[in-house]
Parts: structure tokens; sequence; C-alpha cells
């Protein structure tokens, strides 16, 4: 967002000695270098294609750990006994750090060595993910049961229907808590909040930054070519982060220090957690290795002046006939067109920080008063809250919903959903290139494509799986006999109120929490070729006595997941094909000085008005569908049991809401654009006696031109 920087200054200026290593390569034929020693090593930091290299490298992995979180949300909520309002509100928190100073960008651009900034931005970005590693370093081991670890062998004994006078002292739910307990849990909930602030902090120059520099200093027709490539290789980030996850999330949480007898876990028990700390250092070591050559970059470098290759064979027979209407004669000097560049961008170097601040408020409503501007804005803002509850929740949806595991629903993300949008995205520009559409085609191209996505997302609402039968928790006594709450089987059983060890009734298909709540008092280990499966016996809940299997029922509908998906795909894809049409009515419908500024307003207002209140909407809509909550220390930790009907009918109803607003604005943003085509017809149509005399007289002229995009 900040000024350009053109390679040649407005006055006399001393070369600094970068500046001075690149002027024997301005001048020498070939491009070579001088054969000054001390001129050779640096060349290779002044090219703009490397340049282009690497800062498609470093947004790649800076994506990638920005949306590694959203990966491993459920993750982190399950390890730390975090409700989905907290873990959205930490995922928000991304956003603080980032809107505060990014507006700054366009006060601050023309002022610092741009490079060594993306460079110290990544550096804090990479210092931020490591620091999102430090909760699990100074946690106790991950506890799956309420035994103490020291007593691992003995795990399963905690879980049983025995006697209270023989059963293992298990402290009650807060009998571990203690001033110290409270206290370490605040300060890792802390640490990860601060980190994500942090890392939307170390991103603010990143982009910015990076796209001026290669518009400066690119050939004018290479520029959006680079850009192009950039912008394709940095939407794999989110992708690759959710491919990251799930393969993390398939190691156990502890695998830097395992107990000597092993875990008695599966990746399919609901209390497995997975090695989400594992993805952020993997991250950060990426972009610590990719900020590496921003420190050798040069502050400014000779604009590129070959043009590529094969750009030219192409301009060369699709250009001349543009080029020749461009040639007619436009009476306007350089000085004329310097003058009308009078925008906030423009000024912004001569204006000191008090000065940027009282002039800014000004500026942004005098933007805002543009109705074009402003529903566009409001569209995307409704697409963005939409774009980020479903990439923050939506592992953590297909994974309650259709009982699968995290590994998994990461995995179908990563190979369906984020590569729909990257199509999306592409098939949305080429439209508005090969039909030359113009701003009213532009807002019917938006307007079809949300009207398609909110079609697609109907079927969502009934694409599910019913709710699992918990004993003591779902209440349909008439419908499953062992369904009562507390029953009187159990009373001789000392069960821990807090316990969590789900086991399932395959005849009934009725899950209790624990084997005591089942009133389960022996287990049995039946080893199988692949794997050993775990039976409880002697239940007296139970209908029959039957035994009951270790974990959580499977569900009869995980097939549907797929379908599911890829419907949630398509949709995307429909609503990304307004991303580039959008795009261009905001540079539409502001005034020409004001279009880089206006750009910035809008990702501010995306950010405040949806990338960080939307997972908080979405993770506060969730916690309301919560039948069962664990308890830690007396307060509300995870969810361990949803009401799956309500989940999807308010997940989705969410989405479907988002889905409406961007209709309705864009439909508006199409009426206001024909009553402004209307209007303009008819002005001209009252001037058209005076445009002919006018061509009668000085022959055949150039003619109207039409507003294209």
């Amino acid at each position: 967002m900040g000024p350009r920087i053109g390679p040649a200054g407005e006055g006399p200026q001393v070369p600094d000695k970068e500046t001075k290593a690149t002027m024997g390569t301005e001048n020498t034929p070939g491009g070579k270098a001088s054969p000054d020693p001390q001129d050779v090593r640096p060349s290779v930091f002044h090219n703009i294609k490397l340049f282009v290299l690497c800062h498609s490298l470093l947004q790649l992995a800076q994506l990638m750990i920005s949306g590694y979180l959203k990966s491993s949300i459920s993750t982190v909520e399950k390890r730390f006994g975090l409700s989905s309002q907290t873990s959205g509100l930490l995922a928000s928190f991304n956003e603080v750090g980032n809107t505060a100073l990014i507006v700054f960008v366009s006060y601050f651009g023309s002022r610092v060595h741009r490079p060594r900034m993306i460079g110290y931005g990544a550096i804090l970005v990479a210092l931020a993910g490591l620091l999102m590693t430090l909760p699990h370093f100074i946690s106790e081991p991950y506890r799956y049961d309420n035994t103490s670890p020291e007593d691992m062998p003995q795990d399963f004994k905690a879980s049983l229907c025995l006697p209270t006078t023989s059963a293992p002292a298990s402290a009650p739910s807060n009998g571990n808590c203690s001033s110290y307990t409270e206290t370490q849990h605040l300060s890792v909930v802390g640490i990860m909040f601060v980190a994500q602030t942090l890392l939307g902090v170390g991103g603010v120059p990143i982009q910015p930054f990076g796209i001026s520099y290669i518009d400066d200093f690119a050939h004018n027709s290479n520029s959006p070519l680079y850009l192009g490539i950039l912008f394709a290789v940095t939407m794999m980030g989110p992708g690759l982060a959710f491919g990251l996850g799930s393969l993390m999330l398939r190691l156990y949480v502890d695998i830097n220090q395992m107990p000597e007898g092993g875990i008695s876990l599966t990746i399919k028990d609901p209390r497995w957690v997975g090695a989400w700390w594992l993805g952020f250092l993997i991250a950060a070591g990426a972009v610590a290795l990719a900020a590496i050559p921003y420190f050798f970059f040069p502050k400014e470098m000779p604009k590129e002046k070959r043009e590529l290759q094969f750009r030219r064979k192409v301009l060369a027979v699709t250009d001349s006939p543009a080029r020749k209407g461009k040639d007619s004669p436009s009476k306007q000097s350089p000085g004329e067109s310097t003058k009308k560049q009078d925008g906030l961008v423009q000024i912004a170097p001569n204006l000191t920080v008090i000065q940027f601040i009282k002039v800014f408020p000004r500026v942004l409503l005098q933007t805002l008063r543009h109705p074009i501007f402003l529903l566009v804005v409001l569209s995307q803002v409704c697409l963005s809250s939409m774009a980020a509850g479903m990439a923050t929740f939506l592992p953590k949806f297909l994974e309650r919903q259709f009982s699968i595991t995290a590994s998994y629903a990461n995995l179908l993300i990563g190979c369906l959903s984020f590569p729909s949008v990257i199509v999306g995205i592409v098939v949305g520009g080429v439209l508005v290139k090969r039909l030359h559409l113009g701003p009213v085609g532009c807002g019917a191209l938006c307007l079809l494509g949300m009207l398609l996505c909110l079609f697609f997302s109907l079927p969502l609402f009934f694409i599910g799986c019913p709710s699992h039968q918990i004993a003591g928790i779902t209440h349909q006594t008439s419908a499953h006999p062992g369904l009562e709450l507390f029953p009187s089987c159990m009373e001789a059983c000392s069960c821990p109120s807090d316990g969590f060890n789900p086991v399932c009734d395959p005849s009934t298909r009725v899950e209790y929490i624990t084997p005591c709540h089942a009133g389960c008092s022996s287990r049995v280990v039946q080893d199988a070729l692949d794997k050993s499966q775990v039976f409880y016996t002697n239940c007296s809940c139970v209908v029959e006595g039957n035994p009951v299997l270790a974990g959580s029922c499977d569900s009869t509908c995980s097939h549907l997941v797929v379908p599911f998906l890829l419907l949630v795909s398509l949709g995307s894809a429909l609503a990304c094909l307004t991303h580039t049409p959008s795009f261009m009515l905001i540079l539409r419908g502001v005034k020409k000085e004001d279009k880089t500024l206006a750009v910035g307003i809008q990702f501010m207002f995306l950010r405040i008005l949806a990338w960080m209140p939307s997972p908080v909407i979405h993770g506060s809509a969730i916690d309301t569908t919560c039948v069962h909550w664990a308890l830690s220390c007396g307060r509300r930790a995870v969810c361990r049991y949803y009401n799956n009907d309500l989940l999807r009918n308010r997940f989705i109803g969410l989405q479907f809401f988002f889905k409406t607003g961007s209709v309705i604005c864009f439909a508006l943003v199409l009426a206001v654009l024909r009553q402004q085509d209307k209007e303009a017809r008819t002005k001209e149509s009252r001037s058209s006696p005076a445009v002919e005399q006018q061509l009668l007289v000085s022959g055949p002229g150039k003619k109207p031109e039409d507003s294209r995009v």
C-alpha cells in the first residue's frame, strides 16, 4: 500500500554503496558487471527475478505458518481445555497486530529499506512461530485419564466400576487444582495469544513492501506477470498448512517424551492429541530460511530494461492496433498529469506521523462516500466472514459431524477446498479478460456467482450424521433402555465425575462416557494380527450384560463427508469467481489518485469487520450446541459431545447468512451501476447533436471510449 519509489530520484542523489555496485551493470553491454571484484558478489542480488522467487517462497511459508493453527484448532482445544469461542479469539488475534500497523505502511513505505524491513518482519514471524510451541515444552505431559503420570500401568483401573473401598484414589475434578495450576494455564494461553499477535505484526511489511518493490524495479510489461506468479505461489500456502497438519496430527503429542510403557491410544480414539507443535517448528524454520536473502538485496536496484521474450512475441501481434489508438494525441504535459496525483498516497511521504494521522480520517470518509466502493466492500466483508469461519472451524466441524480423525479432515480440506478456491479466482479473472466485461458486466458476474453459491449451499443443511446416543446425556429412555441419567446400576461404582474413556455397546449403539458408567468391572485385551482390541466385560448397565468395545461408536454415515466437502468446495469456487470482478469494481468506483489508498482501506475493513470477529462468532455458535462439557478446576474446558443436528444447522446457517448478505450487496451494486449507466446514456443522447456536429468538423476521429475493466 506504500507509495511507489522510482529508481530515478527527483533531485541529485548520492548513490550508496549498493547502488554504486550496480552502475557497471547498467552501462555495460549485455548487462555484465564491471570487472571490479567488489562489484561481482552483490550483483546476484540486483536481479528482480531473484527477488520474485524469494518473495514467492517467503509468502508461501508465511501463509503456511499463519494457517497452520486453523488445521490444528480442535487439537489445541483438547490439549489445553479451550472452548471454541476462546480458540476462535486466538485465531483472530493474528489480525490484531496486522490491522494496528498496516495503515502506516503507506507512510513509511518510501522512507525505509524495504527488503531489510521484509527480512525483519519474517524473522519476527519465525520467532512468533517458535513462541507458539513454547506451551508444549513448559506444560506437563498430556494426561488422557485421571491417574498420575507415574502410574501409567494402572491407567485403566481408574475407569472401571469398582467398590469404593477398592477403587484407586482418583482425585475429584477440583482436587488437583491450585493457584499454580491456574496460573500455569493462564500463562500458557497468554503465550499463544502473544505469539498470534506477533505473527500479525511480523506479516505487516512482507506483502505491501514486496509488491511495491517488484512494481518499482520490474519492467512495466513484466510487472503484472511477476505479481501473478507471486500470487499463484502464495495461494498454495494455506493448502500446504492443512497438508502439514494432516501429517503432524498423526503423531502423538508427547512424541519427544513418551512414557516407558507406551500409550494405549490410537489415532481414532477421541482422546487422541496429535503433535500440533511440531508443525509450527517446521513452518518457522521455513520462514527463517526464506528471510535470509532479504538482508542482501539493495534498497534500490536498476529498473529492469528488458521485456520477457515470449511477452514480446505475443504483444507484437495483439497490441499493435491498441497502440495506434493510444498514440492519438493527448495534449497533456507530464507536469499536468503529475498535478492530478494529489491523493493521500502521493503526499504521504511529505507528512509527519501526526499530520498523517490527522489527514487519514478525512480521506477515509471521503472514500466511503462512493456508493459502489462501499457496497462492494460490504459484500466482501460478508464473503470474508464466511471464509474466516469456514477456514477456522471446518476441520473441527468435519471431525464432529462425521466422526473422522483430525488428520483425515485436514487431508480432505487441503486436497479439495483450497484448490477449488484457486480455480475460482483464476476462472473469474479469465472471464473478466475474455468477455471484456465493463462495470455492469462485473457486477452481473459477481451476483451470478453468489446466487449459484447460495443455491449449492442448501443441500448442506441435510447432509450430516445424527448425534450419538450417550448414556446419561442423551435423554431418550423410551427408545434405548440404557440412556437414563445416572442409572441405579452404577450406584455401587465410584465413577470419576470428570472421567472420559468412552466405550460403545455394539448391539444398541449406545455410548458410555467411561466403562464405569456402563458398570463394567473387568478389562480384556484381544490380540489380533495388526492391532489389539480392548473389551470391557461384566457390565451391569448394558443390556443383557454384553461386553462393550473401547472407543466411541463408529458413525454409520462417515462416507457422506466426501460429497459434503465436494459441495463446500464447489460453493467456494463459485464465491471466488467474484474476487477479480469485485476488485475491478473497487478500482472503478474511486478516483484515479485514490486507488492505492482505497485498496488499503478495503483490506483494513476486511480485517476489522470480518477476519477478526468472524472466528469468535462461529466459535460462540459452535459452543451453543455442546451437550457435555469437560470441567477443569470448576470451569468449562473443552466440549466432549455436541448435538450434531444443532451443530450442522447453526454452522451452515451462519455461512448461509453471510452469503445472503453478499448477494444483497451485489444486487444493490448492479442496480446502482445500471442506474448510472442509464443516466450516462440519457446524457449522451441529449448531447449527441453537438457530438455529431463536432465529428463533421473534425472528420473521422476516435469513437467515444467504452468503459472497460
